[in-house]
């Protein structure tokens, strides 16, 4: 841990909250000769204090004792690099344009690497008016099942969220060309170009 970043990571979040050393002293209970010798880079929060910290300012803990809060890369807007979290515990769908430290019933997710679907592996699409029609025969029970859809484009996506002991039949609105998505819960996710 480097005292000196993690102090003036406090001291930045300190302002930007407007408060005083004073200020964040009353709300840790302790007193402000000690915000001040953090600030400076001479001592370190106790650990016992780090949750409190971290809520308060509203950021990850890894974060704080990092003392680094540096920004993601700012993409292009290309729907088609979108990523997918999925919680193991509770099925939770996260998407986010970059990695980021996404965390879901007390565990940190990675970004899911969807692999390109073999032909035997892949879902049927018709297309039905100005909508693909996309269906499967694959597995649909409580422990195997596809949890979602996805068509990601350049510049949109549009998700349709499937359940187990439903037949897999779904249409999205044919809006271009793009990469279509799914997540298997035994097999993982895999795409398919449209």
């Amino acid at each position: 841990m480097d005292n000196k970043k993690i102090g003036r990571l406090i001291c930045e979040l300190r302002k930007e909250r407007q408060l005083t050393q004073l200020q964040l002293a009353d709300c840790m209970n302790i007193s402000d000769k000690t915000v001040s010798k953090w600030e400076r880079g001479l001592g370190c929060p106790d650990v016992s204090l780090l949750p409190k910290l971290s809520e308060l300012f509203g950021i990850d803990l890894e974060k704080l004792l990092s003392g680094d809060l540096s920004a993601n890369d700012i993409l292009g807007g290309n729907m088609k690099k979108m990523k997918f979290y999925v919680c193991p515990d509770c099925g939770n769908l996260i998407t986010a344009m970059t990695d980021s430290g996404i965390t879901c019933c007390g565990k940190k997710l990675k970004a899911a690497q969807p692999k390109k679907a073999a032909k035997d592996e892949q879902l049927t699409v018709e297309m039905i008016e100005n909508d693909y029609y996309i269906s499967s025969e694959h597995e649909m029970t409580r422990e195997h099942y596809i949890s979602f859809t996805a068509l990601l484009t350049g510049d949109s996506i549009i998700l349709k969220k499937l359940y187990p002991e439903w037949d897999l039949q779904t249409r999205i609105p044919a809006v271009g060309h793009g990469m279509l998505i799914w997540q298997c819960t035994k097999h993982g996710f895999f795409y398919q170009l449209l």
